[in-house]
């Protein structure tokens, strides 16, 4: 099986004038260049699972992990294994940089996109009052721009006929025309066609019908001489003079963000140019199926360049924080399990510390939990760091009895796993895998090759595959698979 991983080795070019430096983790070097050997003396080689095991001279464990040598210049009675060391060449030639817990306020300025809208308030929808037949329709196209008392066309309605006809009988009769005009308007002809009809004294067979408002026609439902009813809409009209863009928000963004903040959109047609305006109105539910918080601008549009359907960026200035610790969030190495940084301690030691993060706000990460304001934190380089003192840490916990050792799982026990596979030989019937770490065995995260059991089928196994695995210890120190389930690819 392939040894565990315990060494990081950096190797630096003959050009900077200096040879393979080591990591340290504790007191104990974890790789040692062939430079740091000569100048340094070794006690003895440890066991890397039990540290009572000692050896004179370099050699492998059962498993295939070198022993951990021990030096005598080393502080062997006070080794932590949860600090890494590293030597300032090797620090330098990682390009460690740190950075420092801060406390304060953050502005939370929030990208996102917006669409052009038309303004809710400037439409207007054009109905009958009655039935009737389109005479002499004056629009006969979508995106016509009409304007407010414009004939959009005439119709003829036999119930206004009639009504028409009541209001001259009751003139000739000399009584009251108010009852009539009101009829006449709620039948849908306005005040300057009853004028009309009042001056000449003769029914209009043509009934014009004007526009309300100006602005362009959105829609046009209807042709020359159709019939309509009052539930058909003929048309309708917008007003482009004032536009509206909708912003979308994700949720964890709402809290910041209120109406009357100040907002930019920038249009990516018009390079450079910038519309200052303020959020007018956040809408109390999320869109579906974004899952989105929309939140309304309103803009000036007098020469409709801005057209509905437009896209644009949209940049809010968010409400502040309050007073919150926060870091740079490059420093955060998130697993989707735990979220780690890696502290800067001085004197070239390093330890992985567990945190509990916030909100992301620009490139900082807000800190609930594990730093304090003054920390100095690493933010490059940290994450060889974090993999060598993952490794440590699981040595010493097993050297520790911290895990349970193989001696406590029953050999016809078997334990379940997940890895990746590497590689497959079939015709020696071994499987190399990356495995997750197997408390039950005391094993961190590594890569191993497998002896596969009788009976258990290769077939439709490729490198690059996810597999759920069953292990069982054959003989001491001699582990195989007794099952092992594809669960699907991970190139």
């Amino acid at each position: 099986m392939t040894p565990l991983a315990t060494v990081v080795l950096l190797l630096v070019g003959a050009g900077a004038g200096v040879g393979a430096l080591a990591l340290y983790q504790g007191g104990i070097p974890l790789s040692l260049g062939t430079d740091a050997r000569a100048e340094r003396e070794v006690l003895y080689y440890q066991h890397p699972h039990n540290p009572s095991i000692r050896s004179d001279e370099p050699r492998k464990d059962e498993m295939g992990m070198d022993y951990i040598p021990v030096y005598a210049d080393a502080d062997n009675d006070d080794v932590d294994p949860e600090i890494v060391r590293i030597t300032p060449a090797v620090i330098q030639n990682m390009g460690v940089r740190t950075a420092t817990v801060e406390r304060g306020s953050l502005a939370r300025g929030i990208r996102t996109v917006g669409f052009v809208e038309v303004d809710e308030a400037t439409q207007s929808h054009v109905h009958l009052r009655t039935e009737g037949w389109i005479e002499d329709l004056q629009v006969r196209t979508t995106g016509e721009r009409v304007e407010a008392g414009q004939v959009l066309f005439r119709l003829y309605s036999p119930v206004l006929v009639n009504a028409q006809e009541e209001l001259l009988q009751i003139m000739r009769r000399g009584s009251d025309l108010n009852p009539a005009r009101q009829r006449l308007r709620a039948l849908g002809m306005d005040d300057s066609a009853i004028r009309t009809l009042e001056e000449r004294g003769e029914v209009l067979q043509l009934v014009p019908v004007r526009a309300a408002q100006d602005g362009i026609v959105q829609s046009l439902n209807v042709a020359e001489g159709m019939y309509v009813q009052p539930g058909t809409e003929v048309m309708s009209i917008a007003d482009l003079s004032r536009i509206w863009v909708i912003a979308d928000l994700f949720e964890h963004q709402s809290d910041a963000v209120r109406e009357g903040l100040a907002a930019e959109v920038h249009l990516p047609f018009r390079a450079g140019e910038t519309l200052n305006g303020r959020v007018g109105y956040i809408y109390p539910t999320l869109a579906s199926p974004t899952r989105t918080i929309r939140a309304r601008l309103s803009f000036d549009n007098p020469d409709g360049r801005l057209k509905p359907g437009m896209w644009a960026d949209v940049h809010i200035e968010g409400e502040a924080t309050g007073d919150v610790t926060h870091v740079p969030a490059e420093a955060v190495i998130r697993t989707g399990h735990q979220d780690r940084v890696i502290a800067a301690l001085g004197d070239g030691r390093f330890q992985a510390r567990e945190v509990r993060m916030g909100r992301r706000i620009g490139d900082r990460m807000e800190v609930l939990e594990g730093l304090e304001e003054g920390d100095l934190i690493v933010t490059s380089g940290q994450f060889l760091i974090d993999s060598e003192s993952s490794v440590t840490v699981e040595l010493a916990r097993m050297a520790n009895g911290e895990h349970p050792s193989t001696e406590q799982v029953d050999g016809d026990e078997d334990v379940e796993a997940e890895g990746r596979i590497n590689s497959v030989d079939r015709d020696a019937r071994e499987v190399n895998l990356d495995h997750e770490p197997i408390p039950a065995l005391g094993w961190p995260a590594m890569t191993m090759d497998f002896t596969v059991a009788d009976g258990v089928s290769l077939e439709g196994l490729s490198k690059g595959d996810r597999v759920r695995i069953r292990i069982r210890e054959r003989e001491e120190y001699v582990f195989e698979l007794t099952a092992i389930e594809p669960l699907g690819h991970d190139h």
